[in-house]
């Protein structure tokens, strides 16, 4: 198989053919200043994190809410920190610029657009899987399909356009916001581990099968 051709890409029938991924990990609702102090200095002793933010979905052209939640993902605990509650505080810049902690998002250009209109900083040491990705030959550029090509599970997007400004988050959508940061630290875990070989997928579009 010639690797230069091969194609990775999973059609909307495959993808609602597999099961429904379930979140494995704990959750940690951060709703106050002082938690998330303590939150992020836990999260700095990894040298790897899973990363994304949601924002409360705007339904009026040209306006945009500000970020209301973050989720940082450690593995086996997602924290989800509600920035709607209690702001940005210093600590944050420090972690976005933290060149030496892996921060793995998706599409991190919207997420960074979207937090610098709320707080300044130079962000360093983030690597988003849309560009990551490539170099394992996944063409799908949304999360859902590139979970799904590698650990053939589908994550479900029920929650995505809910109210994440709520006096209190759902289960429905903490599972929801968890299983998006862990899904980005758990595919670049994988990859860039070597446990996942592109040949080898059941998901090839399109490859040039001379030697």
């Amino acid at each position: 198989m010639n690797l230069n051709t091969l194609i990775l890409s999973i059609s909307k029938e495959q993808l609602g053919s597999l099961p429904t991924v379930t979140y494995p990990g704990h959750i940690v609702v951060v709703n106050t200043a002082e938690q998330a102090v303590s939150a992020l200095e836990t999260i700095s002793r990894y040298p790897v994190v899973g990363f994304d933010t949601e924002t409360k979905p705007s339904f009026r052209k040209g306006k945009t809410n500000p970020v209301a939640l973050i989720q940082i993902s450690v593995g086996d605990c997602c924290y989800l920190f509600r920035i709607s509650k209690f702001g940005f505080i210093p600590e944050f810049r420090r972690f976005f610029e933290n060149k030496s902690i892996l921060k793995i998002g998706l599409s991190l250009k919207d997420d960074f657009h979207v937090l610098h209109k709320t707080l300044e900083f130079e962000p360093d040491g983030f690597v988003d899987l849309q560009e990551y990705v490539k170099g394992y030959h996944i063409h799908d550029i949304s999360l859902q399909k590139i979970y799904a090509i590698i650990f053939k599970e589908k994550i479900s997007k029920s929650q995505r356009l809910s109210n994440w400004e709520a006096s209190s988050l759902t289960e429905p959508q903490q599972m929801y916001a968890s299983i998006d940061a862990w899904a980005c630290l758990k595919i670049y875990n994988c990859l860039s581990s070597g446990a996942f070989n592109p040949e080898d997928s059941e998901f090839v579009a399109s490859a040039d099968m001379a030697e």
